[in-house]
């Protein structure tokens, strides 16, 4: 018994279950009026900033990063989720891997309110998945003598400036959700610390803290005061 339970533990089942959430969410919404529907969008939680900020729908937030608009939307999100998020649930645990997750994407969805467009509809789990592509900068950063993580950390920084470079020329791409899970994730990182791998120094792990609340509070403050 011992042993099955140690083996469920290894695996990412908290990386799986997000992404059976996420498809399961989709084909409702595909049987509901399709995913690319403006009314099913608003229905099933797209982050829209009027109803956020003057209906209080702040529930918003952490719906809209089950949805996604349109089948390539979500197959590339959830192929990005899988193959990250396993590796990140490995290396902090399932706990401490959700927690990032979701931080990472309720505060790209409130970056994404604050400089927006007011008018237009965000959904997706981007924000979150950069979030973790964030915690890599953050391993990188506290474990570079480490020869995986060095390499890894290497790779996934030029892919995230290679993929705030095409957001810019792209349009429909909402770059400020991707840029607040980035930051959030990396700061969560010191927050939940690593003890897979190693310490984290201790004033490393008060100042990412300290950090991460400031930028919720004051981004918060400006959602609702500008």
């Amino acid at each position: 018994m011992q042993q099955t339970l140690k083996r469920w533990d290894r695996q990412p089942y908290m990386t799986i279950g997000l992404v059976i959430i996420n498809f399961i969410v989709f084909g409702l919404m595909t049987i509901n009026g399709g995913s690319e529907n403006t009314q099913t969008l608003l229905q099933y939680g797209a982050v829209f900033k009027p109803l956020i900020v003057e209906n209080g729908e702040w529930w918003r937030l952490i719906a809209g990063m089950f949805i996604h608009i349109g089948l390539t939307h979500i197959v590339m999100n959830m192929v990005t989720l899988y193959f990250v998020g396993m590796q990140i649930e490995n290396l902090f645990g399932h706990f401490k891997f959700l927690l990032i997750y979701f931080i990472a994407g309720i505060f790209g969805n409130l970056v994404s309110l604050v400089f927006g467009n007011r008018l237009s509809l965000s959904a997706g789990a981007s924000g979150a998945i950069f979030g973790l592509f964030g915690v890599w900068l953050m391993l990188g950063e506290s474990f570079h003598a480490n020869p995986y993580i060095h390499v890894m950390a290497r790779q996934l920084g030029l892919f995230v400036v290679l993929a705030l470079a095409s957001s810019l020329l792209e349009s429909g791409i909402d770059i400020y959700a991707h840029i607040g899970g980035i930051l959030a994730g990396f700061l969560s990182g010191y927050l939940v610390g690593v003890p897979k791998i190693g310490k984290v120094e201790i004033p490393k792990r008060i100042v990412a803290t300290v950090a991460l609340v400031v930028l919720f509070a004051v981004t918060f403050g400006k959602l609702i005061y500008q």
